[in-house]
């Protein structure tokens, strides 16, 4: 890429394409674009069609999805698997259509079987059945990427896809209903705090294992494979480093500084009970994160705090 390239992040204002945009900015690319869903429907197929034609874009980073927990996912499949689908389709169309010369497509670690090997491969993909609960959202995901695969194929557009492993930090949704499970334990514990709760009841058995990665990090990682790399596979962003949710809540508890108890409601579902990335083929090609998860929870607290009245909503 050059610092003069026009650079549209799809999602500059969620989670993962505000940090994007942060680092991109850090690194000196400043001609940056970006629309709210209220200025550009990414599921109409004309309003993206005459967003490129007006833009002409030279980089696109696909950050814009629709996201959320394992109750989201898990009540609403059908909303998932075609909201994405459509915006996938019409992005990625049009970057071939517009000749746009990079494209990087952003996935998700729930795209591999729930009974993966461990630490998950890249050539793990479609090796096995899904995780139930997020199954749509895992089948969406894995067509974004065959998508940027076969127009590379075809076409030898430079089409690039990544999959981060269970992101957190500034901008999360922390929305109780449909929030992932670091945003959700954030706000459990800071409103037990605030109330004087005596406990705070916590989905599962506790037990399973997951990675987590800050995602200011996760956006260093994305506009280093920006920069350096033009494979056909996708690559694993992530930490490889994995705790159980029973020791993530620990840590988040001591953070927000909860004194009460935590009670686990062993009825509701555990989901997929370990997925750790390899993410060797990132490192090998020269990068590793840098905020361990201890630093990462009390950032994402810290901004929890500033910016509750947004944060709950």
């Amino acid at each position: 890429m050059n610092k003069t390239d026009k650079i549209y992040v799809a999602g500059h204002r969620g989670l993962v394409g505000s940090a994007i945009v942060r680092n991109l900015q850090s690194k000196g690319y400043q001609n940056i674009v970006g629309r709210t869903h209220q200025e550009l429907d990414l599921t109409n197929q004309a309003d993206v069609r005459s967003f490129f034609e007006e833009e002409r874009p030279d980089v696109v980073v696909l950050a814009a999805a629709k996201v959320g927990g394992i109750h989201a996912n898990n009540t609403t499949p059908a909303e998932f698997i075609c909201e994405n689908l459509q915006i996938q389709c019409n992005v990625i169309q049009s970057c071939h259509d517009y000749n746009v010369k990079k494209l990087l497509f952003l996935g998700s670690t729930c795209i591999y079987p729930k009974m993966a090997p461990q630490p998950i491969p890249e050539e793990a993909l479609l090796t096995g059945p899904l995780e139930p609960t997020n199954e749509a959202y895992a089948l969406a995901k894995i067509s974004g990427l065959k998508m940027c695969e076969f127009y590379k194929k075809q076409y030898g557009d430079d089409f690039i896809s990544c999959m981060p492993t269970n992101l957190y930090g500034p901008r999360d949704n922390y929305d109780l209903n449909n929030s992932h499970v670091m945003p959700a334990m954030i706000r459990k514990f800071h409103e037990a705090k605030v109330s004087g709760a005596d406990f705070v009841e916590l989905w599962g058995t506790g037990m399973p294992l997951r990675e987590f990665l800050y995602v200011d990090d996760m956006a260093d990682a994305c506009v280093f494979l920006l920069e350096n790399y033009s494979g056909v596979q996708h690559v694993n962003i992530g930490t490889g480093k994995e705790v159980t949710i029973k020791q993530l809540a620990e840590i988040v508890k001591d953070t927000v500084g909860f004194a009460g108890d935590i009670v686990w409601n062993d009825s509701m579902p555990d989901g997929t009970p370990r997925k750790l990335t390899d993410v060797s083929k990132l490192h090998e090609l020269g990068w590793q994160h840098k905020v361990e998860l201890e630093e990462g929870v009390k950032l994402a607290y810290e901004w929890f705090c500033e910016n509750i009245d947004i944060a709950r909503k």
